[in-house]
């Protein structure tokens, strides 16, 4: 995978870490939340930042190895 490839997918699980939260905000402001879905966006939003780490270390390592073949 590229670099550009690593940083658009760390892109796009950006957009959904930030549906979820505002998802979860909504879900909060709401009288009748549900502390179920809550604990369910909470470990989405877990995931997601696992995910974008793990996507952003690959960018970072190709990126190195593209300036040490440079």
């Amino acid at each position: 995978m590229t670099t550009d490839e690593s940083l658009s997918r760390a892109e796009e699980l950006l957009a959904r870490l930030e549906a979820a939260r505002g998802e979860l905000d909504r879900l909060a402001k709401e009288e009748n939340g549900s502390s179920e879905r809550a604990l369910e966006i909470l470990s989405e939003l877990s995931e997601l930042a696992k995910s974008v780490e793990e996507e952003l270390e690959r960018a970072k390592r190709s990126a190195e190895a593209d300036a040490q073949g440079s």
